[in-house]
Parts: structure tokens; C-alpha cells; sequence
């Protein structure tokens, strides 16, 4: 007979989110079910944020050198040792394993089973002969890559995130397929330790950001020497002379005209082309929850249209960040075990591109305002106005602002060195809806790049300075000495 398991929470896949809830739900004392087919940690830890940032972490470090005469320094340049860079990315994911481990949490009392969760009913979940039939369930599978349909693919070897941080040995020509947030930080990663890279988009590279922002890391990227090149559709692909041959043609030509096809050629193929959410295996129908588009459909509390299920993560086909899924399971822990109203805000979530320079943004772009509101303004500073930018030689870049007539902080867009970091302060002040009074009143460290968001913010009150009874105010408290 099948065992059955009754816990509080059975949480069905165990990456960023599904960890976040298990750990906390089983830090209140609620009894948890936690289930995983693969590694716990998932693909933030074995094939995503983690991986991907040790990398970039050593190409920095190989730019730094690369750079030091401008500080005075004598070095040879830099030589990647690329399985000694796959050894230092492989330490880094053994580093932090253990805080994801089967062990930690069998030892904060989670139940945890390797397996395949799929849903008999609307109220159990089986895995092989265990049955579980739990108070509420959370699904966060997460997502794998996105296979694009192009011809010949089948038949070539090519990367995505989950196998191109087991190179051992560095790619002459990396021939990147899309150029979003992922994309972009790998192909001035392997740029950095010495390879030569192409990128291929059919749309415009960063295509959700700022467009400002977003022309700041593109031209830094080129000038780089990344070969970058956007409206350009790859019709096929194949294997040739060792390596891979990728046949494009562009996707602006004129109507009627026929776009021309080229062939590129290089060592090495990267699939960045977007994610889907891992929803196969399932088997969601039984439980009556619904489909939106390829992805889970929840409301704003995360429910699914079966309310004892919620979804959190990339499995729902919202931002695709380790930090909304983490975000997502503050909001399942009130929810469904504190029964508290809690309700998802978007607007509140910032993102980065980790690419140098960065580039951070939350609440509304420049343009979502237009569209929103009447009346915004604009506020700026840039990097090359601040002291500690010019000492680091990190002058590249500036912040961007956006305020109603009233001074609310609407959203703000950074970037420059550190922007990952800087935008912390401007989630608060868009998450409690601050005035810009706020930004501007408050005492920042000297030298430090933080000053550029205040200076940004005072020039909200520039305007200020050239009115007529300002002058006159002035003039007649100057009488009383």
C-alpha cells in the first residue's frame, strides 16, 4: 500500500522559492513536504545566478588587469586558464550548496522526497508509492531553456545556461543566440577571458530597459569588441570545419525586398533565448488548475484556480528572477499559513543586468509614466559628476529618476558601477511610495557612488532656485542681519 503523508505544506520543487517556503513554513512549526526530481538548489545555484556570476566575477578580474596601466600598474596581460575558471565557478556552487542541501532541511524537520510530484486529484499529490494529501500545496518547478525551432539545430552541438558553465576549455568564436539580460552578461564574460563572441537578435537588444540605459551598456559592449547585431533572423544552422556555421538574414528589409543571408561562423553555439515553465510532468489537469499560455495561472494572492495550490517563481511566467520567487513565498507564507490578505505588487520589483556597467531598474521606466500620468519629471546625474567614480576610473554611466509634479518617486533606472547595489534604496523608496524630499534630505557618505542618487534628487528643486520670490524671500530676511 502506498504511504500518506498529511503535512501542512507540500512544496513541489525545490529551487530558490520552493526552498524560501519550506524553510520558513517549517521555522513556524508547520509540517512541510518537500519535493525535488533533481539537485535541491535548482538552476539559480547549478546553472543560473550563482554559475553565472562567479564567471562573470573572473572576467572582471581579468578586465581589472587588462586595465591597470591606468592606474599606474605594470601587468602582463591576462591568460584564462579556462579549467582552472571552471574549477573556480564549481568551488563557488560547492561554497553554497550546503545552505540548499537534503541535509539542512531534513534538520529543520522537511520531509524531503526525490521525485517526480504529479497530482492524482484536486487534494493529492503522489510521488512513486507515497501519497500526500496536504492542508495547502506550492508549486515552483521553475523553468529550463527555451529551445528555438531553427533548422539544423538538431543535428549541432550547442550550450544553454544549463551546460555552458562545464567548459573546460575556452571557445575561440561563442556565437550567442539572443541578446536579453543573460545573453548580454555571458558574452562580455567570455569576451573578457579571451574569446571572441557574436551576438544575434531579432529584436533590440534589452528591449524591456530604458532605452538610454540600455544604449550605455550596448555601445560599452561593442566597444569591448563583442560583435553585436540586432534585427537579424537565423534561418539555420550547422556543422562545419569542427566547429558551427549559423545562416542569417536580417529582418528589416524593405517590403517586397529580399533581406540578404550570410553565413557566420564560429566555435561555439549559446541558446539565450527565454525560458518555459516546467509544468509537463504536473499533470495539473487532475487538479483542476489552469493554464496561462505556457505557464501557471494564479491570481494576485498566488493562488491557482484550485485555491489550495499556489505557484510561485518562473513557474507562473512572471519575471523570471531569483528574487521574485523569493518574493513569491513571503507572500504563499502569510497566505496560506497565516490566511493574511497577501497580495503580489510587480511595481515593487526591481531587476539587474549584470553586465559591466550594470544596468538596475524598478517601478516605472520613463516612457510607462508618459503613458501613465500627465505631468512627470525627469531627474539625472551622471557617474562622471561623482567623486568616487572618477577615483576608480567608473565614470560610465548615470542615474535616471522618475517623479509625479508632486515629487512621488515613480521608479528609477541606474546605470554605471554598483547599479545592482545602488537600486536597493530606490526599491524602498518606490515601495513605500516616498516623496523625492526624502532621497534629497538624507546624509550619504562622502566619497561613495550613493551620491549620485542624491544629487539626482536634488535637482528636483533646481527649478526652484530661479523664481522670482525665492530672490525676494532671500532679500528681505537679509534685512533682519
Amino acid at each position: 500500500m502506498a504511504e500518506l503523508l498529511t503535512p501542512d505544506l507540500c512544496v513541489i520543487g525545490a529551487g530558490a522559492g520552493g526552498l524560501s517556503v519550506a524553510a520558513a513554513a517549517a521555522a513556524f512549526g508547520a509540517s512541510v513536504v518537500l519535493i525535488e526530481k533533481g539537485k535541491l538548489g535548482g538552476d539559480c545555484l547549478y546553472s543560473g545566478c550563482v554559475p553565472s556570476k562567479a564567471l562573470i566575477a573572473a572576467a572582471k578580474h581579468a578586465y581589472a588587469i587588462a586595465r591597470a596601466g591606468q592606474f599606474g600598474l605594470t601587468a602582463a596581460p591576462p591568460e584564462a586558464d579556462f579549467a582552472k575558471v571552471h574549477a573556480h565557478v564549481q568551488d563557488i556552487i560547492a561554497a553554497i550548496a550546503p545552505n540548499d542541501s537534503k541535509q539542512r532541511f531534513t534538520g529543520l524537520g522537511v520531509r524531503v522526497l526525490a521525485g517526480v510530484g504529479r497530482f492524482k486529484n484536486r487534494r493529492t499529490v503522489a510521488v512513486d508509492d507515497i501519497e500526500i494529501k496536504a492542508r495547502r500545496f506550492v508549486i515552483a518547478t521553475g523553468s529550463s531553456p527555451a529551445v528555438p525551432e531553427i533548422a539544423g539545430l538538431a543535428d549541432v552541438a550547442f550550450h544553454t545556461n544549463e551546460t555552458v558553465f562545464d567548459l573546460k576549455v575556452r571557445p575561440e568564436h561563442l556565437i550567442v543566440v539572443g541578446a536579453g539580460p543573460t545573453g548580454l552578461e555571458l558574452a562580455q564574460a567570455f569576451r573578457r577571458l579571451g574569446a571572441v563572441v557574436t551576438v544575434l537578435d531579432a529584436a533590440t537588444p534589452l528591449a524591456r530597459e530604458d532605452p538610454e540605459c540600455a544604449a550605455v551598456v550596448v555601445n560599452g559592449l561593442r566597444d569591448e569588441g563583442i560583435d553585436l547585431r540586432s534585427g537579424i533572423e537565423v534561418v539555420r544552422v550547422e556543422a562545419r570545419d569542427g566547429g558551427i556555421a549559423v545562416a542569417v538574414r536580417t529582418t528589416s528589409a524593405a517590403e517586397g525586398e529580399t533581406a540578404s543571408e550570410i553565413t557566420i561562423s564560429g566555435t561555439h553555439l549559446l541558446l539565450a533565448t527565454g525560458r518555459r515553465a516546467n509544468i509537463e510532468e504536473l499533470a495539473l489537469d487532475n487538479a483542476r488548475i489552469k493554464r496561462d499560455g505556457g505557464a501557471i495561472r494564479v491570481d494576485e494572492s498566488l493562488k491557482t484556480s484550485n485555491k489550495r495550490v499556489y505557484g510561485i517563481g518562473d513557474v507562473t511566467g512572471h519575471a523570471q528572477f531569483t528574487h521574485v520567487a523569493n518574493y513569491h513565498a513571503g507572500i504563499v507564507i502569510r497566505s496560506a499559513l497565516f490566511r493574511q490578505p497577501a497580495k503580489l505588487n510587480e511595481h515593487v520589483i526591481p531587476r539587474v543586468t549584470f553586465t559591466d556597467p550594470e544596468l538596475a531598474h524598478v517601478g516605472l521606466t520613463e516612457a510607462q509614466a508618459r503613458r501613465q500620468r500627465r505631468v512627470i519629471r525627469v531627474l539625472r546625474w551622471p557617474y562622471h559628476e561623482n567623486d568616487r567614480a572618477q577615483a576608480e576610473r567608473t565614470t560610465t554611466g548615470h542615474i535616471k529618476v522618475v517623479t509625479d509634479r508632486r515629487g512621488e518617486i515613480l521608479g528609477a533606472s541606474i546605470v554605471g558601477a554598483g547599479a545592482g547595489e545602488l537600486i536597493t534604496a530606490w526599491t524602498l523608496a518606490v515601495t513605500e511610495g516616498l516623496n523625492i524630499r526624502a532621497m534629497a534630505g538624507i546624509v550619504v557618505p562622502y566619497p561613495t557612488l550613493a551620491e549620485i542618487g542624491k544629487r539626482a534628487a536634488i535637482t528636483y528643486f533646481t527649478p526652484t532656485l530661479t523664481q522670482g520670490w525665492v530672490r525676494r524671500l532671500i532679500g528681505v530676511l537679509r534685512r533682519f542681519g
